[in-house]
């Protein structure tokens, strides 16, 4: 407050209308924040008109009012409301009694409404402006937002090295929690993937190293990518699924570059992923999946190679003692039978990502020899390791992954002409049994 009320000693408000003054503050100290904040910052000014013109209004408080209605006035008239703006009349029978309980002179306030009317009130830095200088000041490492929740900060490290990349066809299979993605925005479409850290982005078109602009932004920690079996409609396709449960497709250009996809996913999800939370705790005693932090693990690589050994344990005991006790479905409420079958659903997904987890670790720390988290050639001896038929005889034969549109490198490919034929109500109701007038019949 002291600070405040020091600055406003450099102000000189003296003979100046309420309107004008207000302009002039306007034009150098930025009112952003909440209206509380703002409420405090117009405290000070019209404390300091007050002093400039103590003859002017009854007190410093009559002084606030008027200001704060001329904000809003000023908001009313230029704002993007919908609906008819404030009349003189309406402003001026808003301020009754608010003058410390007596009225302002009408003829002053009908000349600050037509003056706020005439010319808005102009801010020291407009919203737009406002906003590039925040891009301009803003670090390097800017959380990344997931387009499936906007409220979900994605952690990165921009520093950390490129995993994998290449040209992947996407496909969405689930929404959050594993509920079915709509019929409309299951098609495939192509981006060039980048794995870098914890995050694979999904590019657009333009597939440079600094691109930023991404149409995707997947966190793979505590996610379990493998090779989609039960999908026959496009071959090399694989599934991930991340910690939310939601479920991607991706079909890579060949069978290698599949394997080789799948394999540092989960090495990347393998190495960097936190230990999770407990589970939540209700009254209805429900289940509930553990929370799983999308922070970067700390653990170096054989305390997590031993965590992860260590939860895999604990979920295979668990996994038995769930099927062990399995509830009767003749006396069992329906509630209770569902309940049985998310936790085991959720049992054999982690006991098989753990697996994989510590399968990914012993390769990983078998090849490991550089001090370099992922070197380019740690990576190429694990890949040998692990994919060791794959990489050996590595395919020769041109991608299967179709080309697209979307793609400045590949080569378009002319969709043969559709010819769209219309037809009448009475074309299509051929099924109709043909009426024969009753005339007709007799002739």
């Amino acid at each position: 407050r002291a600070v405040g009320e020091e600055y406003l000693t450099f102000f000189d408000f003296t003979d100046q209308t309420l309107d004008l003054a207000l302009r002039s503050f306007l034009k150098e100290v930025l009112l952003i924040g909440e209206s509380q904040e703002r409420e405090r910052v117009l405290q000070h000014f019209s404390n300091r008109f007050h002093q400039c013109n103590p003859d002017t209004y009854s007190s410093p408080g009559a002084v606030l009012a008027l200001t704060c209605a001329l904000m809003l006035l000023n908001t009313d008239l230029h704002g993007q409301i919908v609906g008819k703006p404030m009349s003189s009349s309406k402003f001026v029978s808003n301020l009754d009694g608010m003058n410390e309980g007596e009225n302002f002179n009408k003829d002053l306030l009908k000349s600050l409404y037509y003056s706020i009317k005439s010319k808005a009130l102009e801010w020291a830095v407009d919203e737009e402006e406002l906003k590039n200088l925040v891009d301009e000041n803003a670090e390097d490492n800017t959380p990344l937002r997931s387009k499936s929740n906007p409220f979900q900060d994605v952690p990165h490290d921009k520093k950390a090295p490129v995993v994998k990349e290449g040209f992947l066809q996407r496909k969405l299979h689930a929404d959050i929690n594993g509920k079915r993605t709509p019929w409309g925005k299951r098609g495939w479409k192509t981006f060039y993937g980048v794995l870098k850290g914890m995050v694979l982005s999904l590019q657009k078109s333009d597939y440079r190293r600094d691109q930023t602009a991404n149409e995707e932004v997947v966190s793979v920690h505590h996610s379990l990518a493998e090779q989609a079996a039960e999908y026959t409609k496009k071959p090399h396709v694989f599934r991930l699924q991340t910690a939310d449960w939601r479920v991607f497709l991706f079909q890579a250009s060949s069978e290698l570059e599949m394997n080789l996809w799948i394999i540092r996913i989960n090495l990347a999800s393998a190495l960097h992923s936190s230990p999770p939370f407990p589970s939540a705790v209700g009254s209805q005693r429900r289940f509930f999946r553990p929370i799983l932090p999308a922070s970067h693990s700390a653990h170096p690589l054989e305390r997590q190679l031993q965590f992860h050994k260590g939860k895999l344990e604990s979920f295979k005991a668990d996994l038995l003692n769930q099927e062990e006790n399995v509830p009767d479905p003749k006396k069992a409420k329906t509630k209770d039978l569902e309940e049985h079958r998310l936790r085991t659903e959720y049992l054999h997904h982690e006991v098989c990502r753990y697996e994989i987890y510590v399968q990914m670790l012993e390769a990983w720390e078998s090849v490991k020899k550089t001090d370099h988290m992922l070197s380019a050639e740690d990576l190429s001896q694990f890949d040998k390791a692990v994919c060791a038929d794959s990489v050996g005889n590595k395919e020769q034969e041109e991608a299967a992954l179709k080309r697209s549109h979307s793609s400045p490198s590949l080569e378009l490919e002319i969709a043969p002409p559709v010819i769209k034929v219309k037809r009448n109500i009475s074309e299509r109701r051929t099924y109709r049994k043909t009426v024969v007038p009753r005339w007709n019949k007799e002739a």
